[in-house]
């Protein structure tokens, strides 16, 4: 990870016509700069590895489009109620088993609510940090007491998506506006816990609205410490299950836009790898992809499981990223 003092170096203030001419450069060119960038501030052969829980499923009030756990739609998803916190510290210790060093929570809330189960949540927060694991959540958005709460928990970074630009954002959903996401991401930041922020490829957008998205994220001081970057999962009964597939190097061309314009962070390769071919995994990796997430599911679509992503960290010559933090 980069050091503090290298921290005031990185540009806050790209255009988006600069991305667009970083993303639009020829692809042995652009990942020689990526890969330039990303060894400086990365070990090039460690991959973190992430497993993601889903700690509350389904009946969710938002109606964004690509998701299967909207009320809004009936994509198949059974709504769970909250897990009881040793399950989930149950899970945690088996991801810890499998090499994870982040253990990512989800819930489907609009809003992370101020009772019962939101103390429950603090409860797994504290039981997953005992472990020596790194901790995520994303729980909708958040109050600032509810992210002070959840930083004295324990909590390494809070998952916020933007999903786009600011422009194409009511295409993909329309009961919470773009506004209120960066609301929860500086509460976040204010109350000193790391941000986990960045979107997905494949709903409609165009490249300019994934440049724009950048333009947004990379305007953060500092930048967010980790940036997903998802590629559409179309489930049936939700609005974007027929969009026409994203040209995989299109997926390349955004890693390594997303790596040149925020060095330090993690990019984090997301959902959408069961789709993939080991190769253009590969290829994501030599972006300056540093981190997966591993196991069989992300929340409710299907993920590579431990065996194939060890398989291709192993032709790659990558070992998976021990636990920074003491």
């Amino acid at each position: 990870m980069h050091s503090d003092d290298a921290t005031p170096s990185f540009r806050h203030d790209w255009s988006v016509d600069e991305l667009r001419a970083i993303h639009d450069t020829p692809l042995n060119d652009l990942l020689y700069r990526a890969q330039t960038e990303h060894r400086q501030y990365h070990d090039s052969e460690k991959v973190q590895l992430c497993t993601l829980l889903s700690i509350k499923t389904g009946a969710c009030p938002e109606n964004c489009g690509y998701c299967p756990q909207s009320a809004h739609y009936d994509a198949g998803v059974e709504a769970e109620s909250l897990m009881d916190v040793d399950k989930v510290l149950e899970a945690a210790v088996c991801a810890k088993k499998n090499g994870s060093t982040r253990f990512c929570m989800g819930a489907s809330w609009r809003d992370a609510p101020q009772n019962e189960q939101f103390d429950r949540v603090l409860d797994m927060v504290r039981g997953v940090s005992a472990l020596d694991l790194e901790v995520c959540c994303t729980l909708g958005m958040l109050t600032q007491d509810q992210a002070e709460q959840l930083a004295d928990a324990g909590l390494t970074a809070y998952n916020h998506n933007l999903d786009t630009s600011p422009e194409f954002y009511d295409q993909v959903v329309t009961t919470r506006t773009y506004d209120e996401r960066l609301q929860t991401l500086q509460r976040v930041r204010d109350a000193g816990t790391t941000l986990c922020t960045g979107g997905i490829l494949g709903m409609g957008e165009s490249i300019r609205d994934r440049m724009k998205m950048l333009e947004v994220l990379a305007s953060h001081d500092p930048h967010p410490e980790s940036v997903p970057i998802n590629l559409l999962v179309p489930v049936p009964g939700t609005p974007m299950a027929d969009l026409p597939p994203v040209d995989p190097f299109e997926m390349v061309r955004m890693v390594a836009t997303a790596r040149i314009a925020m060095p330090g962070s993690v990019v984090r390769f997301a959902a959408g790898r069961t789709g993939m071919s080991q190769e253009l995994q590969a290829l994501c990796f030599m972006a300056g992809a540093n981190s997966i997430f591993t196991g069989e599911k992300l929340l409710t679509t299907p993920n590579p499981g431990e065996d194939h992503d060890k398989a291709l960290l192993e032709k790659m010559g990558m070992t998976p990223m021990e636990l920074a933090r003491a």
